[in-house]
């Protein structure tokens, strides 16, 4: 029997819907909120309330793409966390609302699953997808974490930050050069007209497959604040050389620990995921890193870096055929492991 999911993420400041038939996409659609460049950052009241806005049109608009009715579905599967409460409880909501009123299951989904499962998304049933087991590098401004995917149900965290994200660590830095929110694109814009052994900066010196990118980020702080003293003008004369050296950084700090993880668990397969996933440089080094190894890099298209519906359906279509539904009691969660 055909089984045809509609697929609900509101983590963040992404409202987004999709339509999965069979495990092949029919349609992702996703409003981006604007609102939040004027703060540097997300204002979790401001993110809830542009849902709720958004979330009509953007399920309709979803369903149109795909050419089918809200009748032929077969399950609603929705992003129940983490992320931030407000924006989750608009989404959940609504799922939950939209599945009773069909009266068809509910599959709760974990959005770090969903990104670590966003190399299942399919347009035509030729697509390829990664074997089991393969290793995972998720790479956010929440998250910077090294997974063993075993299944789609059986994931473990063999390495993750033990304090800010890789993601973090772009944002936040290009925020102190004066840099526009989401600062991450500009610093990879920006890279690839510098010198990435301009400046240096600090590396962790973790134990393990552990991360850690405060340091880094408090070597850049000091190394701008010493300069601009002697010179008021030395961020505008440097951006390039300064975003090239930061991304060179964090990918350096990226690999080391990848190099540790694949000896430690040989795998065939490596995937990356989240919004980081979509640096140029970081998808380059990747894919070297593969090549050298005799591993198959799993580089996902840009549009499926980024919050979005179509991770979030592959995940809930692998519970729907497992029948592992939610109960409509279960409330969202802002936070918890892989």
């Amino acid at each position: 029997m055909s089984a045809t999911i509609l697929a609900i993420e509101s983590s963040c400041d992404d409202t987004s819907a999709s339509v999965v038939r069979d495990g092949i996409m029919l349609s992702n659609v996703i409003a981006s909120q604007k609102v939040h460049e004027a703060y540097g950052g997300v204002v979790p009241e401001l993110a809830s309330r542009a849902h709720q806005q958004n979330i009509v049109p953007v399920v309709s608009e979803a369903l149109r793409q795909a050419g089918i009715s809200k009748e032929e579905l077969s399950a609603i599967a929705v992003t129940r966390g983490p992320g931030l409460l407000g924006s989750l409880m608009v989404g959940v909501s609504f799922a939950k609302g939209l599945a009773i009123s069909l009266g068809i299951p509910l599959v709760d989904v974990n959005h770090l699953h969903g990104h670590v499962l966003s190399h299942f998304i399919r347009t035509q049933e030729t697509d390829e997808v990664p074997d089991f087991p393969y290793m995972a590098l998720l790479i956010s401004g929440g998250n910077t974490q090294i997974v063993l995917v075993k299944a789609y149900n059986e994931m473990e965290i063999v390495g993750q930050t033990i304090d800010d994200a890789a993601g973090e660590a772009f944002d936040k830095c290009a925020k102190v050069m004066g840099l526009p929110y989401p600062g991450g694109p500009h610093i990879d814009r920006l890279a690839a007209e510098g010198n990435p052994e301009a400046f240096r900066f600090s590396k962790p010196h973790i134990p393990g497959l552990d991360y850690s990118f405060s340091g880094l980020k408090t070597s850049f702080l000091y190394t701008l604040r010493d300069n601009v003293k002697e010179d008021p003008g030395f961020i505008e004369k440097n951006k390039a050389d300064l975003a090239a050296s930061l991304q060179a950084t964090i990918i350096s700090i990226l690999l080391d620990k990848l190099s540790k993880a694949v000896k430690k668990y040989p795998v065939k397969h490596m995937a990356i995921g989240g919004g980081v996933s979509a640096n140029s440089g970081v998808r380059e080094a990747v894919a070297r890193f593969c090549e050298r190894r005799g591993i198959k890099a799993w580089i996902p298209a840009r549009v499926f870096t980024t919050d979005n519906a179509a991770m979030v359906a592959m995940a809930g279509y692998f519970k729907y055929l497992e029948g592992k539904y939610c109960p409509l009691s279960l409330p969202p969660y802002a936070r918890v492991d892989i």
